[in-house]
């Protein structure tokens, strides 16, 4: 025998090297699962969000088939998309999409004390939502605050403890003085001990290293009693390869895409990962082949959607740098594109490093990331950083937002806020109820509590969404 065969032997049957290599896995003998998230995050990081419900429909019973732990179809961007573009009740595609998922539980992304929306919103109406998202058939909420100050997850873990449901904790990945694998597992903890029954580690804009991801994933398995799932896109191009440290750390779950609908500023292929642990410890036992027709089905609406697709094909290592999430960078794109300044991304995305670090840089999330992204493209367009700082970007030196990790820069400060002192309390806690007054100002147009809450959430397009819906 050649030297260094003793350590490798050939299963003819599953043409698979067992041995060291193919046992080299924490949390052996518990197979890996999938999240699905095409409906959601990848076609928000690929089409801009535009995919309609009646195209979901076709795919959906095939989708469920697949033997997926979870399906990520709500939230995030979708709900406010559906209502200002696509003229459809985001309420409705819950519901539909329970009649053809029978057996995949549906989850949604939820913004803490910021729901689907952009800012804090009052308890009650924290507290509604979650019992009607619940009602229409959602059975994960997966909760995560931008600055993940965890106060403003204490009002939506406490109502889908009351749902009945199931609280999914994330944690905000990024770089920065003030984020260590320390801090993450402390965050994590915390969370677990808030009554999250999983965690879920988010890399939103790809800077995951494959070394990283072994050593926070390890970290958080010896931490933790409940599962961790790890979610990464591809902009840098170490997603793959940290899906692959991170299920040697004993990893419990991973979010991907389709292959179709993968990479890019996107998810890993979930077909590499069924294929690359077949015969292990890991093997998730999913049948490749049923990926054909869904594939085929999906390359069909992206061409469909061609108008809305990302120009950022590949990879774009600058992420390292400005560190914007995939679905943030699709809609920048797109909304330079229609103010005919596309060739100034470079230059915004520059100034986004320089605006988050102001910022006492804050984890690029929503709705952390539309603030800097705004506030970077009016500092290149203007010319003169900050001689315009928009309402939000002030709100958040306010501390409207929670509490940054680090130090907002003096400059930025004082540009927002002149002599005003910001706060340190609880965002929600200095708000009044507004439930009551949602439901009086949308007296002449909602019909539902839902839509009350649609009103609540985004106002300034309810009514004329609420006018397409019952057709006045």
């Amino acid at each position: 025998m050649r030297k260094g065969c003793d350590t490798l032997f050939w299963n003819r049957k599953n043409q698979i090297p067992t041995g060291i290599g193919a046992a080299d896995f924490a949390g052996a003998g518990s197979p890996l699962k999938f999240n699905s998230v095409e409906f959601r995050d990848g076609q928000q990081s690929l089409i801009a969000t535009r995919m309609t419900t009646e195209d979901m429909i076709p795919l959906l019973s095939r989708m469920d088939a697949v033997g997926y732990d979870s399906m990520e179809m709500w939230g995030g961007a979708t709900f406010d998309v559906a209502i200002r573009f696509l003229k459809e009740d985001p309420w409705e595609r819950v519901r539909t999409f329970k009649k053809y998922v029978k057996k995949t539980p549906l989850k949604m992304v939820l913004r803490a004390q910021n729901l689907v929306g952009y800012k804090a919103y009052p308890d009650d109406i924290v507290e509604k939502f979650i019992e009607k998202a619940a009602e229409a058939g959602i059975d994960i909420f997966l909760i995560f605050d931008a600055l993940q100050d965890l106060r403003n997850c204490e009002s939506a873990f406490r109502a889908v403890k009351k749902a009945g449901k199931k609280i999914e904790g994330s944690v905000q990945y990024n770089i920065s003085p003030f984020h260590t694998t320390e801090v993450f597992v402390q965050n994590a903890l915390e969370q677990e001990h808030m009554g999250a029954s999983l965690m879920h580690v988010e890399d939103m804009a790809g800077l995951m290293t494959p070394n990283a991801a072994y050593e926070l994933i390890s970290a958080l398995k010896k931490a933790l009693k409940i599962p961790v799932h790890l979610h990464c896109h591809c902009t840098g191009g170490m997603a793959e390869m940290a899906y692959w440290e991170a299920i040697r750390a004993g990893v419990d779950g991973l979010d991907v895409c389709v292959s179709s609908m993968s990479m890019g500023p996107a998810h890993p292929p979930i077909e590499s990962f069924v294929s690359a642990l077949k015969g292990t410890s890991r093997d998730p036992k999913i049948d490749v082949g049923q990926f054909k027709s869904i594939n085929k089905d999906f390359i069909d609406i992206r061409k469909k959607y061609s108008n809305f697709e990302t120009k950022l094909i590949g990879v774009d290592v600058g992420c390292l740098e400005h560190q914007i999430p995939g679905g943030m960078l699709s809609n920048l794109e797109s909304q330079l594109f229609a103010m005919k300044l596309y060739d100034r991304l470079p230059e915004v995305l520059e100034e986004v490093t320089r605006v988050r670090a102001d910022m006492g840089y804050p984890p690029l999330a929503t709705p952390s990331s539309q603030m800097c992204g705004a506030q970077a493209t009016t500092n290149v367009l203007t010319g003169n950083r900050y001689s315009m700082v928009s309402k939000e970007i002030k709100d958040y030196c306010r501390g409207m937002y929670g509490m940054p990790p680090g130090p907002v820069d003096p400059v930025l400060l004082e540009k927002a806020l002149g002599e005003e002192i910001p706060s340190t309390k609880k965002p929600a806690d200095l708000l009044e109820p507004g439930f009551e007054k949602a439901k009086a100002e949308s007296s002449c147009l909602a019909r539902t509590e839902e839509d009350i809450l649609t009103h609540a959430l985004f106002p300034n397009y309810a009514p004329d969404f609420f006018k397409v819906k019952y057709g006045l």
